[in-house]
């Protein structure tokens, strides 16, 4: 009787928690870690039955990984977590400077990474760490016709 009460309580531990989904990846500074990063994002969300974020992810997290390869050093960690209602992409790099939206000229080839953050995702932002700082956004997880979140 008790071996069957364990093994029960084995279970229901192992049992996915829909609010507590999260992954992540360690890239190597190299220019093959964007696409690597996009393929990444865009398959964890199709898992987590999310794609309907994966084009707008996928820009963004092009982005932001674009920008560390540019602009820091050394390996840059992505990290994706879904929670009821809002998706949260993470990069961290060693570059404890952080990005900001710039003025751009509307010639210029680049510079618009952080500009597309601020226009496409719900909240974005970048905080210094221990080992350099976090870039991070946020899109809003589509309801299911049942009401609860994807």
């Amino acid at each position: 009787m008790r071996t069957f009460a364990l093994a029960l309580c084995a279970v229901a531990v192992s049992l996915p928690r829909p609010h507590a989904r999260k992954a992540s990846w360690q890239l190597v500074p190299s220019a093959a870690s964007v696409p690597r990063a996009r393929r990444l994002v865009c398959g964890q969300l199709a898992e987590w039955g999310i794609d309907e974020q994966g084009e707008t992810a996928r820009l963004l997290v092009s982005e932001l990984v674009t920008n560390a390869l540019r602009h820091a050093w050394g390996p840059i960690r992505l990290a994706v977590s879904c929670g009821e209602e809002t998706l949260r992409c993470e990069v961290n790099d060693a570059n404890p400077v952080l990005p900001r939206v710039r003025d751009i000229d509307e010639d210029e080839e680049g510079g618009r990474g952080m500009y597309l953050l601020d226009v496409l995702s719900d909240r974005w932002g970048s905080e210094r760490t221990l080992l350099g700082k976090v870039s991070w956004f946020e899109l809003s997880v589509p309801a299911r016709l049942d009401g609860t979140a994807a």
